[in-house]
């Protein structure tokens, strides 16, 4: 077993399967301590990034975001998403045109409609000051309800080799937008993963001047999708323990040293494979348990949130790709949900409070089972543990689970699992959320299923199948 940063209210254990034929669910215990809270989880921590690209117009003149595109503005209220970032490769790209006001007027509308704050970004590689000083100021003096702060630029690591060439193309916008707008908050430096001491830097010299709101990086942990040649394998690696291991070393490069400064953070663009993903990989269940994962992982080591890239198609490099990490893509009437989007939607239902320690001891039978548990106690009061049984395949095995919650207060429970047909890692349809799909209009019914038996003397038994989700809620009488 691996612990996991205790200094911040959590243990998980995440072991690897150890291809035991399925033979009924082996027995796990987990044990909550709901005396310690430790991390508060933002409630923007599970936001949405989108190329700029995104925010003109098609070729039609019809606007993605707008306050008129119902389904979109639902299936937003629907996940919870309160974090939209504007930005990615195009933002930086010659190809495409600056946006206007009319772009910048329906972006904005319809972050008022769907109840979210954007982080907007400007151009870097040959932006323009003054120009983007001008929309700075429109948008603080329109729409400052719905910003979270201005970002300048995307990865300009790739096309600026140093720290200091950075600086002496960042700092004349910097400037420009805080002489109209004195109290702009921003974020930055945007960096690809390979750029940390960039961040430090910046950290260093920026944090102090109380402009900016939190240090941002971008994560990929799998690499380029287009290495992934073999789905099977690439579901594999992404359920894989191992990844935590990919975590724990980006966390230990870029993180400690922020402390330093005092400096917050944000992944504000992440997903699971880079260039649009992995065909096959990325768009299937195993992209559900993955994303769920991720985002407790890195709540319980205090990131401020995630943003996970998203669209039809994103920008890989100078080009577009299908966006096979997509949470949800346009479809007829509205928007088809892929399996992340469940993910971002179990995890808003169980994050808003602070993590509490959450250990997982699998017993003899249950040996190297490939799991993970969190519990956070809500701001509602109510004790929610997410079960994550990543377990999948032929030879997947399901949880008999026993949680013992240290009180006799909670008396009362209620779950909601997060499935897939037949347990099938590979799914791309079918997925449900309390037994329900997340419809095509951006609608879903909540429906959750009373404990049976209730808790007793603080002591909870449930079972979660291989490959699938169980979210316990906990209260009093």
């Amino acid at each position: 077993m691996n612990k996991l940063f205790l200094g911040l209210g959590l243990f998980s254990s995440f072991v690897m399967a150890g291809g035991i034929p399925v033979s009924g669910a082996v027995p796990v215990a987990v044990t909550i301590d709901s005396t310690r809270p430790g991390v508060k989880i933002a409630d923007d921590f599970a936001g949405l990034s989108y190329e700029t690209k995104r925010e003109l117009p098609d070729a039609e003149g019809k606007y993605y975001f707008n306050p008129q595109n119902a389904p979109l503005i639902k299936i937003f209220q629907t996940l919870g998403i309160k974090n939209l970032r504007i930005g990615g490769n195009t933002v930086d790209s010659s190809k495409v045109v600056i946006p206007v006001q009319a772009d910048i007027d329906n972006l904005f509308q319809f972050a008022k409609a769907a109840d979210t704050k954007v982080i907007y970004s400007f151009r870097l590689n040959k932006g323009d000051p003054q120009g983007a000083a001008t929309q700075a100021k429109y948008i603080a003096d329109t729409y400052a309800s719905n910003l979270v702060c201005f970002s300048i630029g995307n990865e300009p690591d790739i096309y600026v080799h140093s720290y200091p060439a950075y600086l002496k193309e960042w700092r004349p916008i910097y400037d420009a937008i805080n002489q109209v707008v004195p109290d702009a908050k921003f974020c930055g430096p945007s960096l690809t993963s390979n750029a940390q001491p960039w961040a430090h830097d910046f950290a260093r010299d920026f944090f102090s001047t109380g402009k900016i709101l939190y240090i941002t990086q971008h994560q990929y942990a799998g690499g380029a999708g287009g290495k992934i040649k073999d789905p099977v394998y690439g579901r594999d690696l992404m359920l894989s323990p191992g990844w935590q291991n990919i975590y724990q070393e980006y966390y230990d490069k870029f993180v400690p040293p922020l402390k330093d400064s005092g400096a917050p953070y944000r992944l504000e663009e992440g997903n699971n494979f880079y260039n649009g993903g992995a065909k096959d990989v990325s768009d299937t269940f195993a992209s559900a348990l993955w994303g769920l994962d991720y985002l407790y992982w890195w709540a319980a080591h205090g990131s401020q949130g995630i943003n996970f890239h998203n669209g039809d198609e994103v920008a890989a490099g100078q080009q577009l790709a299908p966006c096979r990490y997509a949470s949800f893509t346009t479809a007829p009437g509205g928007y088809f949900a892929h399996p992340l989007a469940y993910a971002i939607k179990i995890f808003n239902l169980g994050s808003r409070g602070q993590m509490v320690p959450s250990t997982l001891v699998p017993g003899d039978a249950a040996k190297d089972i490939n799991m993970a548990s969190y519990a956070v106690l809500g701001a509602d009061k109510a004790l929610y543990v997410t079960l994550i049984n990543k377990e999948h395949g032929a030879n997947g095995r399901g949880a008999d689970v026993t949680i013992q919650t240290g009180s006799a207060s909670y008396t009362q429970g209620q779950t909601l699992a997060l499935a897939a047909p037949n347990g099938n890692a590979a799914a791309k349809e079918g997925v449900t959320l309390g037994g329900n799909p997340i419809q095509v209009d951006g609608t879903w019914q909540e429906k959750w299923t009373d404990l049976a038996p209730a808790p007793a003397s603080g002591q909870v038994h449930v079972e979660v199948p291989a490959c699938s989700v169980l979210l316990v809620r906990l209260t009093g009488s």
